[in-house]
């Protein structure tokens, strides 16, 4: 016997009245039939089956009978009569998924105004209206492109495993009816994470709408999740206000004015969120532009652990206590105390220290939630959650790490946390950390979400709640993810209509022509071989800060720029690669071959210095054993693209099969390693006593790489490195984008040396006879073979 669950089974009993009609045309072979699609249900569901002997039905066999027979028991379906079923009659798709709606565990009425997103919302059943507006909220109905719904079409074969997929994980995310008579309450939080800007579904640097990411699709879920729970809120994570041309449009080209609301918290207010905690990227305009942001959030923006470097106090809002209403499972109200701490990751000081060195000061991410969480549960928390701006990391905690997740989870009183940073996914990823349940998207026991970055998931932390004794105590909590609908056009209207301005502008600003290149510009091989994508990143710097240092007392000093492949696939996809085709060269091109609002700065460093920040870099690569047969991977995959700092001005090469001197942190773990072989300047060894002027950017200056640590001096210039390159294009009108080869890596006789890029890269190769292609992989990437 199979069993189904009791709130399932509750819910399914409310089917007794639907009755499908009986259609007048024979099924054709890829119609799906009545008896087929009743069988994939009751399976799905898990339904308790008999042995079929109860049903009058004579056009039923036996081996469909136990299935036909628990439909009918719950009140899924009726016969056309009371003897025949209509076995191998079709179903339409609406009545397919009026069928899907019923059996949802959810009493939440929908409004009609849902139909009304379809042209042909006239051919819906009046009747069946309510519980069609209810499919389309719950996500189980999807339209077709043409923005059609075709209720009285046939279902197809194919479509009834979708249908059903929907029905059962719509089941299962939902909340399920108490099993005691206790009233209980339940309580959804929905959190997202590293937006970046991304507010629109659209992708600037291609210049090209998409579906799988972007808050106007994520606010999509949002009102699906909300719509299946009384109770709910909604929280982001930071890194908000940076990461797209939209945001640096805000920021130099249309800048905010008396009254007007960041674009980034109008789409977020259209959305009726409740609390934001800053990230990381919060920080890289400076303190006095986020503070002119800020004001314009609408609801509270949080943080615990940045404090004022003069005064010793909290910088901004430590913590906030929410007062909401809930409603429990008999219909009383309650009003509950929702306790919520925001901490951000250290390294901001680190990361964009020239903007804030000397003005804030930063405390440990678990300590200071340690530090203010009794302080919220004296003011009567009755439940508890962290939004870190932090990792997941792991059960080895040192202080001021960037990665604490682990350790906030562990501690007794945190009910819950939305985590970032990562652009990972939890539940999901992580799988061998210590004490994380995949299964209940808890982290030590504790509900956690991580929700991916750019939009591209939503996160909800679902509890239920009982009061007893006048104390609330959770029965149960959850984490879990909704991935954005990619094959689906559907977009959250109101965060549109509330960026729509500034989505508008960006589009103008960042389509403007500034130069035309006579090849293609692309970083498909920017790890293993100079490439001109960097080339002109630190010709234009370079160029700059020459410029600049005129008149000063570095002016004789020699020039060398630094530059690192930003888009080179890794986390972020085969698709995440410099494209640039020849002709003409926007704005939008910029951020392509630049994907952050760096500014620049130049570092006054000596040989030696520059010798250890090659060295750093070349942490990218892998160890080649010579003697080893088969193949052997030369990148590093948890070594980030961003660190593979390319230094122009002098030449060097790589030996892979020494083994790296640095860890990623800029640690020394080989301390006699030698990778960086031949290095030159004008055609000499290197002077490691010989100064140079070093141009990078602000994040890069502020950092902790070995040699830039050691720097004699720093010079900020309040100039975009973007705007360098613009301002190069101009001056070098058409460019020629060829790189000037100044780094390789040594051929490894003997060893077959692989690495992978995306397959796109294949017709890229061109005359290079050390790169070979050899086959596609998975997700887009190819391997190849460095010779």
């Amino acid at each position: 016997m199979k069993k189904l669950g009791f709130s399932l089974l509750v819910a399914l009993v409310a089917l007794g009245s639907l009755i499908i009609p009986q259609n007048a045309n024979a099924a054709k072979h890829d119609e799906a039939t009545r008896g087929e699609f009743v069988q994939k249900v009751v399976t799905a569901l898990n339904l308790e089956t008999g042995d079929g002997t109860s049903i009058t039905f004579k056009d039923v066999d036996k081996q469909l009978a136990p299935y036909v027979e628990a439909a009918v028991k719950a009140g899924l379906v009726h016969g056309r009569s009371a003897t025949v079923f209509d076995t191998n009659g079709s179903l339409t798709r609406e009545q397919a998924f009026v069928i899907a709606a019923r059996a949802s565990k959810t009493d939440k009425k929908y409004p009609m105004t849902l139909l009304d997103r379809f042209k042909d919302k006239r051919d819906f059943g009046a009747s069946l209206r309510p519980e069609m507006a209810k499919s389309i909220g719950l996500g189980l109905m999807k339209g077709y492109a043409d923005h059609t719904a075709r209720p009285k079409q046939a279902v197809m074969k194919n479509e009834t495993r979708a249908i059903v997929n929907r029905l059962v994980k719509v089941s299962q995310q939902n909340p399920g009816t108490p099993d005691t008579d206790d009233a209980t309450v339940a309580l959804r939080v929905l959190g997202t994470t590293d937006l970046h800007m991304n507010l629109v579904n659209y992708d600037y640097y291609q210049d090209k709408e998409v579906q799988d990411y972007g808050l106007a699709k994520v606010g999509v879920l949002i009102d699906q999740a909300r719509s299946e729970v009384a109770n709910t809120l909604l929280f982001d994570n930071g890194d908000l206000i940076q990461g797209t041309p939209l945001g640096t449009y805000e920021v130099s080209v249309d800048p905010l004015k008396k009254g007007d609301v960041h674009p980034s918290f109008a789409a977020m207010q259209a959305l009726d969120y409740d609390v934001m905690s800053l990230g990381n990227h919060e920080f890289n305009y400076g303190l006095d532009y986020l503070d002119q942001v800020i004001e314009t959030a609408g609801f509270p923006v949080i943080n615990a652990n940045v404090y004022d470097a003069k005064t010793g106090k909290n910088r901004y809002t430590p913590y906030v206590m929410l007062d909401k209403q809930v409603t429990d499972t008999k219909g009383a109200k309650h009003n509950l105390k929702i306790g919520v701490i925001g901490v951000v990751a250290p390294g901001i000081l680190r990361w964009d220290g020239a903007l804030l060195e000397g003005k804030v000061t930063v405390e440990d991410a678990a300590d200071s939630v340690e530090k203010f969480l009794p302080e919220v549960q004296k003011q009567g928390a009755d439940i508890v959650f962290v939004i870190a701006h932090s990792g997941i990391g792991d059960e080895h905690h040192e202080k001021n790490k960037d990665d604490v997740t682990w350790q906030i989870s562990a501690m007794d009183g945190v009910d819950g946390v939305l985590t970032g940073h990562n652009h990972a996914l939890f539940p999901g990823d992580f799988e061998d950390t210590k004490n994380a349940n995949q299964v209940q998207g808890t982290l030590n026991g504790t509900p956690v979400v991580m929700p991916g970055k750019f939009g591209s998931h939503l996160g909800l932390l679902d509890y239920e709640l009982k009061l007893k004794d006048g104390k609330w105590t959770i029965v149960s909590g959850k984490g879990s993810l909704r991935q954005v609908d990619k094959d689906s056009t559907e977009v959250h209207q109101g965060v549109m209509d509330a960026v729509k301005k500034s989505h508008e502008g960006t589009l103008d600003y960042v389509r403007t022509p500034v130069s035309k290149t006579t090849a293609d510009i692309t970083s498909y091989f920017a790890l293993v071989k100079d490439d001109p994508s960097i080339q002109i990143v630190n010709n234009a710097q370079k160029a700059y800060v020459e410029e600049q240092i005129k008149g000063t007392e570095y002016a004789n000093l020699p020039v060398l720029s630094v530059g690192a492949p930003f888009k080179a696939g890794g986390r972020y996809g085969s698709d995440y690669y410099t494209d640039i085709p020849a002709g003409d060269i926007a704005i939008k091109n910029m951020a392509d071959l630049y994907v952050f609002d760096n500014t620049m700065t130049a570092l006054v460093m000596t040989g030696a210095d520059v010798k250890e920040w090659l060295e750093m870099s070349g942490g990218q690569f892998n160890q080649i054993d010579p003697s080893k047969s088969g193949e052997q991977d030369v990148l590093n995959p948890n070594y980030r693209s961003y660190l593979f700092d390319v230094i122009d001005g002098v030449t060097y090469e790589y030996d892979v099969t020494q083994p790296n001197k640095y860890d990623t942190a800029g640690k020394v773990v080989n301390k006699d390693a030698n990778r960086v072989k031949n290095l030159q300047f004008n055609g000499k060894p290197i002077d490691l006593d010989q100064k140079f002027v070093v141009v990078t950017n602000n994040y890069r200056a502020s950092g902790e790489f070995p040699g830039v640590r050691d720097a004699i001096d720093s010079i900020a210039y309040e100039y975009e490195n973007r705007e360098a390159i613009v301002d190069y294009m101009k001056a070098n009108n058409p460019l020629d984008p060829s790189a000037d080869n100044n780094w390789s890596i040594q051929p490894v006789p003997g060893a077959k040396v692989i690495f992978e890029t995306s397959e796109k890269g294949k017709k890229y190769i061109g005359d290079d006879a050390r790169i070979k292609y050899i086959a596609p992989t998975k997700d887009g990437y190819a391997k190849y073979e460095l010779k």
